[in-house]
């Protein structure tokens, strides 16, 4: 049986550990872009269609990267809220 300090050593190991590195900076990648990508259409939503009602903006809040990005190209139609909780309502 391995002690601790030779299973530090072993390849397979080594293997593991780097693999967790690699997931969890991959998972760390992927929260930083959506949550910039979320700040990002929101502030443009704000922009575009004035003050969000706190229901809007936690549906928003909720969307995926997906769905983030699909709301980045169809805010750009938008000419008020009611544009907005309609594409909510359909996606």
């Amino acid at each position: 049986m391995l002690g601790l300090s030779e299973l530090r050593e072993t390849k397979v190991y080594q293997e593991a550990l780097q693999e967790g590195r690699t997931e969890g900076e991959q998972v760390g990648e992927q929260r930083g872009r959506t949550e910039g990508e979320r700040s990002l259409i929101l502030r443009q939503l704000s922009r575009r269609v004035g003050t969000l009602p706190a229901t809007v903006e936690a549906q928003v809040q909720a969307l995926e990267l997906p769905g983030l990005e699909a709301l980045g190209e169809a805010l750009l139609d938008f000419a008020g809220v009611d544009d907005l909780v309609g594409w909510l309502e359909a996606n």
